[in-house]
């Protein structure tokens, strides 16, 4: 302790003398600032080269966009105004192919959701009117209908309730199918009516016309034409469920036994109460026979029908809309006048304070790279600097411009 207490520091002193930690401070850091510190710099500006080569890149074109740019707002309205006619053409070949993808969508695929969950729905409204109209089918009222139309008989044969039935069904199903297709046709023009007043091409039409280019009206032609064309179509094919199926007189068939059944059932007596009684047979019957109809119409026929419908009608319209926007130039022009004069000192205002954003950034780029190149110089790593950005040119542009 004693020895410790006399000679504690500069016995420490010693120790860490003798063993050369003080040497080998003073030459890590003499190799570490002066033997090592360009080789450190030149791997620093190696991997700073590429960014500031791609930096220096992006802000000489800029500088070459900005310096395009018309310097007055005449210059500026007159460029807009030149773009114009081009303008209309984009936005028309833009609705056209908006309109064919929906169109496509339709006839195509099952791209549209909301469509194939209306047509699903005239589907069931068909097959639910079937049902109903047959389980409200009444044997008694027809076969006093029939007898009132012939007073001179008494007896009403079996194919006269048949007749009757026939016309009963095929008409309540025609109406079912009419008032189903007009809507499923008001639900798609509605569609088309909500998207397109999202689209890009919507608006620019709106800035360069005031209005929508005759959009809404031609939707709203070829809606109208649309509907009528279903209406025939729905009235055509329920028209025909009048006539028998070919099946339903074949041999060996389900249907030639019910209605062999139903003979036997209805024509044992000749009064009103023995066809009365046939009357779950006769139900029966109109059942065979219409279930196939309805069946073929909303699984095979009436599909196409739509599809081809909305095809014919919209397709062409469509077409003829294009070539009506595009030869809308004059107005356009005309609109156009008022407002690209306000657009063009906003864009010229817009340009000047990029100009003055570049010519800030390039201040800050050309101070940090120089800071870096004295480092390099000092270190005798000339050829290593990092390129910088003319500023001289740079101002001069923006003083031309302001």
């Amino acid at each position: 302790m004693r020895i410790l207490s006399e000679q504690g520091q500069p016995l420490v002193a010693q120790l860490i003398h003798d063993s050369g930690i003080e040497l080998f401070r003073s030459a890590i850091t003499n190799y570490l600032l002066k033997e090592k510190r360009p080789l450190l710099l030149v791997n620093l500006a190696e991997d700073l080269q590429p960014l500031c080569i791609h930096l220096r890149r992006s802000y000489l074109e800029e500088q070459a966009r900005l310096r395009s740019q018309p310097t007055d707002v005449s210059a500026l309205k007159d460029q807009e105004l030149r773009q114009l006619s081009l303008e209309l053409q984009q936005v028309g070949e833009q609705f056209r192919q908006h309109l064919e993808m929906l169109i496509n969508q339709v006839i195509a695929s099952n791209g549209n959701p909301e469509f194939e969950a209306e047509f699903e729905q005239l589907q069931r409204r068909m097959v639910q009117q079937l049902d109903g109209l047959i389980a409200g089918f009444s044997v008694s009222a027809v076969h006093q209908r029939a007898q009132a139309s012939h007073r001179r008989n008494s007896v009403v044969p079996l194919l006269g309730i048949l007749a009757e039935a026939f016309y009963y069904l095929a008409n309540g199903l025609e109406d079912t199918l009419v008032e189903a297709a007009q809507e499923l046709v008001q639900q798609f023009f509605q569609q088309v009516r909500d998207m397109i007043p999202q689209q890009d091409y919507y608006r620019q039409l709106f800035r360069m016309l005031g209005n929508d280019g005759g959009i809404e009206a031609m939707l709203d032609r070829v809606a109208a034409h649309t509907r009528l064309a279903l209406v025939s179509a729905a009235q055509t094919e329920c028209d025909r469920y009048v006539r028998e199926c070919p099946e339903f007189f074949e041999e060996e068939t389900a249907s030639i036994f019910q209605l062999r059944e139903t003979l036997q059932q209805a024509c044992r007596g000749y009064d009103y109460q023995n066809m009365v009684q046939a009357e779950p047979a006769i139900r029966q019957l109109l059942r065979m026979d219409f279930e196939q109809k309805v069946s073929r119409t909303v699984l095979q026929n009436f599909r196409q029908v739509i599809n081809q419908t909305l095809n014919v009608h919209l397709l062409p319209a469509v077409r003829h809309q294009v070539e009506v926007i595009q030869e809308q130039y004059d107005q356009a022009r005309q609109y156009l006048a008022a407002i690209v004069q306000k657009e063009a000192e906003e864009k010229l205002r817009e340009n000047q304070r990029q100009l003055e954003v570049l010519r800030e950034n390039m201040h800050l780029f050309n101070a940090a790279v120089t800071e870096v190149n004295v480092y390099l110089v000092e270190m005798g790593c000339d050829r290593h600097q990092l390129p910088l950005l003319d500023e001289e040119k740079s101002d001069r542009l923006t003083a031309t411009v302001m």
